[in-house]
């Protein structure tokens, strides 16, 4: 049965991500392989190794330290797609971002890699970029910073932003007008709340108030309290997490009060938002999970464990990479432009694309809390 599910979600995302770029696979492919993965291969020792029917493809992550769980599961996910698609055209290489990520990409460099899948972390940007710039090495990062993207650094990661403007939009359609904020304080607050405003404005809306909090059980309670007690708007975005958003509604829901519950994309993935009464009929945007299941199921076969939502970032930059590698020849540096394809691609989390500034579009659904249960009320378009 396990053998079926990896078959049925090879042969779907390759044909779905194919198709979508308008391609047409090549003949006489081969049976997808089922057998569990090998490691992923490290980096040589000091020797540059050459590669005349390969395409050198770097992924850099944290495979050591406090991040290490997220690194290993999109090396994993990457070797994933490998298999899962039979390919023979890339060779995948991966480094440790946490021994540092200069000497990380320093050493995809020596290898010979002609563009790097990473980094994770918004901070280990700009020391990749320094160190694969001048060999003109673009990156495709898993962060969702979109404040680190250039002409040669493409943001892959699920942007919050996104999720904020495709919610306030379906709340604006539904007669919302008059909106609130109950935000944490630091970088993740500070673009969450930049974000409603934005396209509060562009709705012709108006953002009556906002909280902002220390992440903590009774700094967001009290927040909320105060932004109860202001009063005055139809719906408020709780910019966190499950847990603390529970604990946000329960303080902003009572009586006759209460406004409409929006989300961030933070609230995908747990279902502890949909056993919380307070929640009920709250609102929030994300990519669809409609793969994200089967990938799992086919992950804890190989590895043994569920992987972190953010891992299928790495099995679609595989993806992204095989098609681009179509038209790629070797010997010649990585085709950049081909990243920015108006048409986008298909992967795991559904169509996305690169605009000019190198930030990845995504398609989003939007959906509903409501008596343990977590429904889809506008889907993700299906393509740009």
């Amino acid at each position: 049965m396990l053998a079926l599910i990896r078959r049925g979600l090879a042969a779907l995302l390759l044909t779905l991500f194919l198709a979508a770029c308008q391609v047409i696979p090549d003949a006489g492919r081969g049976p997808v392989t089922t057998a569990p993965p090998p490691e992923p291969e490290g980096p040589s020792e000091g020797v540059l190794p050459t590669d005349d029917a390969r395409h050198r493809v770097a992924i850099l992550v944290p495979l050591s330290g406090d991040n290490a769980t997220v690194g290993r599961a999109i090396a994993n996910a990457a070797t994933m797609a490998l298999i899962d698609t039979n390919a023979q055209g890339l060779r995948i290489t991966s480094y440790d971002t946490a021994e540092g990520a200069a000497a990380a990409a320093a050493r995809a460099l020596d290898d010979g890699n002609r563009v790097i899948l990473g980094p994770l972390l918004a901070a280990d940007v700009a020391p990749v970029a320094a160190a694969a710039r001048p060999a003109g090495v673009p990156l495709i990062t898993f962060s969702n910073d979109s404040a680190v993207a250039a002409a040669d650094v493409f943001v892959m990661g699920h942007v919050p932003e996104q999720s904020v403007a495709r919610t306030v939009g379906h709340a604006m359609q539904q007669g919302t007008r008059r909106f609130a904020a109950l935000v944490p304080r630091g970088e993740y607050g500070d673009r969450t709340a930049a974000a409603l405003a934005r396209s509060v404005s562009d709705g012709s809306g108006t953002l009556v108030a906002s909280e902002r909090y220390d992440r903590g059980n009774t700094s967001i309670v009290s927040a909320a309290g105060r932004l109860r007690a202001a009063g005055g708007f139809d719906a408020v975005l709780i910019a966190d997490g499950a847990r603390l958003s529970a604990l946000a509604a329960g303080a902003l829901v009572r009586g006759e009060v209460r406004p409409n519950l929006l989300g961030t994309e933070l609230w995908s993935g747990e279902s502890a938002i949909a056993n919380a009464s307070a929640m009920n009929g709250a609102w929030f945007s994300a990519v669809s999970d409609e793969r994200f299941r089967q990938f799992v199921t086919s992950y804890r076969s190989r590895f043994g464990d569920a992987p972190p939502r953010i891992a299928t970032l790495g099995y679609d930059a595989v993806l992204l990479a095989l098609r681009v590698a179509r038209d790629w020849r070797h010997g010649t540096a990585f085709p950049v432009a081909a990243l920015r394809a108006p048409d986008g691609f298909l992967g795991l989390d559904g169509p996305f694309r690169f605009g000019a500034d190198g930030v990845g579009e995504r398609a989003m659904e939007v959906r509903q809390v409501g008596d343990g249960t977590i429904t889809v009320i506008d889907a993700a378009p299906a393509r740009f």
